[in-house]
């Protein structure tokens, strides 16, 4: 079965503030064989929400409408709901009475607009709210023809998740038919979206059953796998074939098959060859570092490292000679190698890293654009290196240059 997730608020659609309970509910939906078809953010405007809604209603089996359900003259969610089905609103006596109670203990006179989170939709189920005033609804109605599950829900996270889990998924459980789906992550480093799905699109095609989405950002690629199917262990063999398949196409680009990080698999390779890893960064400014060091357990594998933003430093902190700063410039390859070479003296780490580049918007000259990066890896085998130009702007330069010396120190361990 398809649902539809719609979240009410003028709010969210400004800079300021973004929905994340739909994040939660597709998670909970898919655990019991539901996908999420759609989702949509709908103002404060109840022609709008009566549009939204039954649009929806035509598309979906099951529809979740979060937020609207407050007491101002803006919370128009049972209103347009109401329109839309063509249903009257009754106003309940026991919520009322919950409603004054609710306020007796708070020892505040409740206002008089409260009362209309005690309006309910012809047919529907009043959802006990322990977290706030107001409660949620559940109905089991029909439109045009066909049955409908529709929820309405609060928008505080701390009022709308735990609703849901109490009310909406015992009843969506027996609702729905039983189905399984199964998913399945892989990640591929510094391989463009466009090869990737030349190489991939002949194989993934096939798979009709296996919906396949790839998602690239700043040189990491995420292929989801996604198979819904009666039989749990159908679903995964599915998705599994599928991941074998994608896995042989990408060859080394391909680092996690279950949906780790980056960090966490150089982590990994380190502590596989019970190994070392020290960082030395000029032009990331301990992006590096951050990624590493934001996966419980590193300690075990990384020493550290230095920001070696100034000539000085790299001096002073990471050994790198100043006549081959002189010689070559900080943004170089040498220097890069010295960097990686003298970190790892420094520190007695098995595995050093040097990264050094022009992040921009100034520094660039006629030979050294902005993007330009140089990175190198030194372990007792030896050293890598490479040089790359990243395209965009500052903070783009420094994510992609974190992204490739990553990939690098995970090759160079592979």
């Amino acid at each position: 079965m398809k649902s539809e997730i719609i979240a009410v608020g003028s709010e969210m659609l400004t800079p300021f503030r973004q929905d994340t309970n739909s994040l939660y509910i597709t998670e909970k939906l898919n655990g019991i064989g539901i996908t999420v078809a759609f989702k949509s953010i709908v103002g404060d405007r109840q022609k709008d929400l009566v549009n939204a809604i039954r649009t929806a209603l035509g598309r979906v089996d099951i529809l979740i409408v979060m937020g609207g359900l407050g007491p101002t003259e803006d919370d128009l969610t049972r209103e347009a709901v109401a329109e839309a089905l063509s249903l009257t609103l009754r106003r309940d006596a026991s919520q009322v009475a919950a409603l004054h109670a609710r306020a007796a203990g708070w020892r505040i006179t409740m206002p008089q607009n409260n009362l209309k989170q005690a309006d309910v939709l012809e047919g529907a189920t009043l959802l006990p709210n322990p977290n706030g005033s107001a409660p949620g609804q559940w109905l089991d109605t029909t439109f045009g023809g066909y049955r409908k599950l529709i929820a309405l829900l609060p928008g505080p996270p701390h009022e709308c998740r735990p609703l849901f889990d109490a009310e909406c998924m015992p009843r969506l459980s027996v609702a729905v038919p039983p189905r399984a789906i199964a998913v399945r992550t892989l990640k591929a480093a510094m391989i463009p979206e466009s090869q990737a799905d030349k190489l991939l699109a002949p194989v993934y095609t096939t798979y009709t059953d296996v919906e396949t989405t790839l998602l690239a950002h700043t040189g990491d690629l995420q292929i989801t796998l996604i198979c819904s199917k009666q039989d749990p262990d159908a679903a995964r063999q599915r998705v599994d074939e599928l991941a074998e398949r994608i896995e042989e196409k990408l060859e080394d680009w391909l680092y996690s098959s279950q949906g780790d990080s980056l960090e966490q698999i150089v982590l990994y390779y380190l502590e596989l060859r019970q190994a070392t890893m020290a960082v030395a960064e000029s032009c990331t400014g301990g992006l590096v570092a951050e990624r590493i060091t934001s996966v419980p357990g590193a300690s075990r594998s990384f020493l550290g490292g230095a920001v070696v933003y100034s000539d000085e430093l790299k001096t002073s902190l990471a050994g790198v000679p100043a006549e081959l700063i002189a010689r070559h410039g900080a943004v170089s390859a040498e220097v890069a190698k010295a960097l990686a070479q003298g970190i790892r003296a420094r520190t007695g780490a098995s595995v050093g890293l040097g990264v050094t580049g022009i992040a921009g918007p100034t520094g660039a000259t006629e030979t050294k654009p902005v993007g330009l990066v140089h990175i190198a890896v030194c372990d007792p085998q030896g050293s890598d290196a490479l040089e790359r130009t990243f395209r965009g702007d500052r903070q783009r330069v420094r994510e992609w240059a974190a992204q490739q010396a990553l990939d690098l120190v995970r090759r160079r361990l592979m």
